[in-house]
């Protein structure tokens, strides 16, 4: 983490003096006041050094720092030693540990563990990736353009081992010639003796040459009309799986004009395709290098391949024809010996997700797990398939069909399927121990704002929990599996780092001390009240609450909308919001009571809760925050008729729809780089949850705010980046234009021409947050 507020530098500008806030006005106006967290946890190869980003100096950027596990103290590293140090911390080890691979500086090094002898293997113009280890670990495997190379420690040879050519694979035979070119062909050698002395000098030449013993020749793997997208050799060495991808001709790119530049011109930055665009097509190959042969793995028998989605329903009579879907494999997982693979394939509408066992030899498929959602799959661990073997005939994997992601096991023998973790509640990251006997897993059983750290036997039961601190924490284990170095915070105090032993009951000892500073500690800084409240459906919405002193006690509210949508809030620990988290508090000490929900969508708290937005963004989500304003002013004394709302992004999206679609339920909003019509953000996100416009028209036009805007009655402040490649500065100006055309008031449009989504420049959060704070002073307080 970069010196923590750093963009929020003197953002009390505008703050009146009645505040009678120095130390926070001093704060938030000085990076310097705060402090620097740690952030970038890695550990050395010998388990004994922590390696980490920092900068207690308030230098522009962070360095590079380590800590022995012993001594613990941080010391800097010097720089011209970082990114070799970064490069053998990302190294890949062989399944023994007992060799390493890594590329640096675009070459391949070769280590022995045992003795410490390193090997340079490249030493080329081109840059070499994809380092790792095949041939049941007795060859090093890298990548030099889109061609796999193995590397034999013993002899130091080095064999190419594909050969991916463009183009059509050409025909063998010639192509015929018609009556006519064939008598012209012929008349040529009856006539003249030099031809017919040219084609018997050939025709011998051909005929030596066959006669020689057959050198080796590298099958040529032709592209056609498409690019190599990835390739995955087993570790056995013989298969070599691939893919290849077409894009889509024709498809129109969105630009975003930059005009704040050094040259003086205006410049065009190159941004996505806008939601429902037509995407990449992919074809899938297995290259047995045995037998040298090349296999198209088949997609079309997935089981439920031709399963048509429920929202179709809402349209009588559109796209009734049984076809399949088109779906994404994705690179196999090889079983540790490479008998077996598992890959993972999702449909292209987002409604399945295949975990499928391949059999590289025929390029056949067997199930392992099917996961159906008429909403969207997703969830931690299942969007970003987390999968992988304990044994060569044992697998496992993540799936969020009881509702919450929990870890699975599957036996591809006998074909039985067991849970490992259940409850409400989510397993947040999985990995398995380098024993193979246990699971480490971060989860927030413990309470849906916390993470905890376990370990836990790889045939299930009860796990083991190391950490115990009441927050987050943000583990890395060391290479030997003794050590755990993790990042933790609280919700009002930022992320340190911490070494303890890999044990239950275990202390940990804090390493850095830095987060705070003692201007930074001057101030008492509110501990995150996280507390629930009951929406019209019953379910309780969890929400972070700041409420005043009863003599400072305004009676207005603000309500902050966080972004992403899919993320969480409401916790126990340092917020990545954390310029709002002051903003709240300062508006706390002035008197207001402010509410942060995780409102429906929000991470943590299941599948229920992930797509309770499902075709309807501005739905359940917003109904969120009017039953949270009413909450406030029933259980809290607030003025219903004063309450404000703000967020950025789908926090500013939300504040659109409340101030359009709720306008009596909210007098004032502040919506920051806001999404105004989902048919124009990004495919990959929107089309989760909306599907695509040109096929679920009524999700588009319901959830985006552009339909809305004649219903605005409060007051508006819209904060834009003009140079935003996410939600892109043309969408606010869309919005302005509806607005001007309707004859609205009680709005204003703030632009930054030199920022981005997330603002980095201290004089524009200083603007913004005056804009903010002024909106909420004039409307709410009348002043």
């Amino acid at each position: 983490m970069k010196i923590i507020i750093a963009s929020m530098a003197g953002a009390l500008l505008a703050i009146p003096a009645y505040a009678q806030q120095l130390t926070v006005e001093k704060i938030m106006r000085d990076p310097k006041w705060i402090g620097t967290s740690p952030d970038n946890i890695t550990w050395g190869g010998d388990s004994k050094t922590v390696f980490f980003s920092w900068n207690p100096e308030k230098a522009y950027a962070d360095s590079l720092y380590s800590v022995g596990i012993h001594a613990r103290t941080p010391v800097k590293t010097k720089a011209a030693e970082r990114g070799l140090i970064s490069a053998r911390n990302n190294a890949v080890y062989n399944q023994a540990q007992t060799q390493r691979v890594y590329a640096y500086q675009g070459d391949v090094f070769f280590q022995d563990m045992a003795s410490g002898k390193e090997t340079r293997i490249t030493r080329t113009a081109d840059p070499e990736q994809a380092v790792g280890f095949s041939f049941n670990d007795t060859r090093v495997i890298f990548r030099d353009g889109r061609n796999l190379f193995a590397w034999d420690p013993k002899s130091g040879e080095t064999e190419q081992l594909t050969n991916f050519v463009n183009g059509a694979k050409p025909s063998d035979k010639p192509a015929p010639l018609s009556p006519q070119h064939l008598f012209l062909q012929n008349q040529q050698q009856q006539l003249f003796e030099v031809l017919r002395e040219r084609k018997a000098r050939t025709d011998a030449a051909t005929a030596f040459n066959k006669s020689l013993p057959d050198a080796q020749q590298l099958r040529a793997l032709h592209l056609e009309d498409k690019s190599l997208a990835d390739s995955r050799i087993s570790p056995d060495g013989r298969f070599i799986a691939y893919r290849l991808f077409k894009m889509p001709a024709g498809e129109k790119s969105t630009i975003v004009p930059n005009y704040v530049t050094e040259t003086g011109y205006t410049t065009d930055i190159p941004a996505y395709t806008k939601t429902g665009a037509e995407r990449a097509v992919y074809d899938y190959f297995v290259y047995d290098r045995v037998k040298d042969t090349v296999l198209t793995v088949k997609l079309n028998g997935l089981p439920g391949i031709q399963d048509k989605p429920d929202y179709l329903k809402d349209y009588p009579g559109k796209d009734t024809a049984r076809k399949s879907r088109s779906v994404v494999m994705y690179s196999p997982v090889w079983s540790p010996k490479g008998t077996q693979a598992l890959v993972n394939i999702v449909s292209t509408d987002n409604k399945d997700r295949w975990i499928m066992l391949l059999d590289a030899a025929t390029a056949k498929m067997q199930l392992v797990d099917r996961q159906r959602d008429e909403a969207w799959i997703g969830g931690p661990g299942v969007s970003n398939a987390n999968m992988g073997w304990i044994n060569e005939n044992t697998c496992y994997f993540q799936s969020e069909v009881t509702g919450y992601s929990h870890l699975y096991t599957y036996n591809v023998a006998n074909g039985q399927k067991k849970a490992l973790t259940s409850g409400n509640y989510e397993v947040q990251e999985a990995r398995l121990s380098r024993d193979k006997n246990h699971f480490y897993l971060l989860t927030n059983e413990v309470n849906p704002g916390e993470k905890q750290y376990y370990r836990l036997p790889v045939t299930g039961g009860k796990a083991e929990r190391l950490t115990t601190m009441p927050g987050a924490h943000s583990v890395s284990l060391s290479p030997d599996e003794k050590w755990l170095a993790y990042r933790y915070s609280t919700s009002n105090k930022p992320w340190e780092l911490y070494l303890q032993e890999n044990k239950a009951g275990a202390k940990p000892v804090q390493i850095t001390d830095q987060a705070q500073s003692p201007e930074f500690k001057a101030y008492p800084w509110r501990e995150a009240n996280v507390i629930t409240f009951k929406a019209r459906d019953n379910e309780m919405v969890p929400a972070r609450l700041y409420t005043p002193d009863p003599a400072k006690k305004n009676g207005a509210a603000v309500i902050f909308v966080h972004g992403a949508g899919y993320l969480q809030n409401a916790h126990k620990w340092w917020s990545q919001y954390f310029r709002e988290y002051m903003f709240h508090n300062l508006l706390t000490d002035l008197g207001y009571t402010v509410l942060d929900i995780d409102y429906r969508g929000s991470a943590g708290y299941g599948r229920n809760w992930r797509t309770g937005i499902y075709r309807h963004m501005g739905g359940k989500d917003l109904t969120d925050q009017v039953d949270g304003a009413r909450y406030l002013a029933q259980q809290h004394g607030v003025d219903p008729k004063r309450i404000g709302i703000y967020g950025g992004s789908y926090g500013g999206f939300i504040t659109l729809m409340a101030m359009f679609t709720t306008p009596d339920d909210f007098a004032a909003g502040a919506a920051l780089r806001s999404v105004t019509d989902w048919a124009h953000y990004n495919d990959g996100y929107t089309s989760n949850i909306l599907n695509r416009p040109a096929e679920d028209s009524i999700a588009f036009r319901r959830s985006s705010p552009i339909y809305f805007a004649e219903g605005l009655k409060g007051h508006l402040l819209m904060c834009h980046g003009m140079v935003d490649v996410n939600v892109h500065f043309q969408d606010i100006v869309r919005l302005s234009q509806r607005l001007i055309e309707l004859g609205k008031n009680n709005w204003e449009l703030a632009v930054y021409p030199v920022e981005d989504h997330g603002f980095v420049e201290p004089s524009s959060w200083t603007d913004e947050y005056k804009r903010i704070l002024t909106l909420f002073e004039r409307v709410l307080q009348r002043r």
